[in-house]
């Protein structure tokens, strides 16, 4: 079975020699204590990381290479207010999946021990299962909604949110009011998306552009290129926030989107760890606070925590 460090070799320069200092490490701190990972659950070290603690994990497992190795690489967006934004003034990434990313990281280094220890690598709609395939980023937290087809490629933890996709228009439009009233019309999407599918099937007759990112769509019905913008309503509140009056949200979504956390298909335990790790944050209010910080600057409340699905 490929590993993480077989998938991650080519990317990282000089990742032999860390992992097999870290191990050396790790094998002189397990004499010196007496103590040993082996046997230990997949989530353990989860009230570790809660009290402050460094969680141990299982030799071999995703999180004690991450551990080990220091470094976690998550892929997201760059381009979406409020959930994943570069911001062109700090050179930070900023938003709640961010944060979703920065709580399961400290569920493996350890609470307040994430710092400066998390690549955000910018990860269009359309890259997302490449992304993991290849072995570029360890998760992915970018607007990822979970469906069967994508199952066939990718694991998915979660889901830690659900959007519904709807329609972004001009603020003075009054043409369009719902997904019907797409057909016949210009309309601006992501490649790679769900929204794409169901654009496709719930409006046949329209007539699509497609970008790599969702920012350009916004541009397109700026500048009269499109009519339309649809795709998840938190993306679009994000877009509508950020253009000031310019456009409009219909808020009439017409599907559920589930928002899950990616990660390579095969890697189980990983899975069930970030599984574990976002009940853990949905119990003790970090949630609430990390939405309350982002998205809900703009969303009227924080929304209650999904059911994970532990398939």
């Amino acid at each position: 079975m490929t590993t993480r460090k077989d998938m991650l070799m080519t990317r990282k320069p000089g990742a032999l020699l860390g992992l097999f200092l870290g191990l050396a490490l790790l094998a002189t701190a397990c004499g010196d204590s007496g103590t040993s990972t082996q046997g230990a659950s997949p989530g353990a070290g989860g009230s570790e990381a809660a009290a402050g603690g460094v969680p141990s994990f299982p030799e071999g497992t995703t999180m004690a290479e991450i551990q080990q190795e220091g470094k976690m690489v998550v892929g997201t967006k760059f381009d979406q207010p409020l959930f994943g934004l570069k911001n062109p003034r700090t050179d930070e990434v900023e938003g709640f999946d961010v944060e979703i990313a920065k709580l399961i990281a400290e569920g493996i280094f350890g609470a307040g021990n994430a710092e400066g220890k998390i690549e955000f690598v910018e990860t269009p709609s359309a890259i997302r299962e490449s992304a993991l395939v290849d072995g570029k980023v360890d998760m992915v937290v970018a607007t990822y909604t979970i469906n069967d087809e994508r199952k066939q490629q990718v694991g998915f933890a979660g889901p830690y949110y659900v959007a519904g996709q709807d329609i972004m228009v001009k603020a003075d439009n009054t043409d369009i009011k719902g997904i019907d009233d797409l057909n016949g019309k210009k309309v601006c999407t992501a490649e790679g998306s769900t929204s794409l599918e169901n654009l496709e099937t719930m409006a046949p007759e329209a007539e699509v552009t497609t970008f790599d990112v969702y920012s350009k769509c916004a541009a397109a019905l700026s500048d009269g290129r499109v009519d339309a913008v649809t795709t998840d309503n938190v993306i679009l509140l994000g877009l509508v926030d950020a253009a000031g009056d310019e456009f409009k949200l219909l808020e009439n979504p017409f599907t559920e989107e589930p928002y899950g956390i990616g990660v390579a298909k095969e890697d189980t335990e990983f899975r069930m760890f970030i599984n574990d790790r976002l009940e853990e944050i949905y119990e003790s209010g970090e949630y609430v606070e990390a939405f309350e910080s982002t998205a809900g600057k703009v969303a009227e409340q924080a929304p209650e925590p999904p059911a994970v699905d532990r398939y």
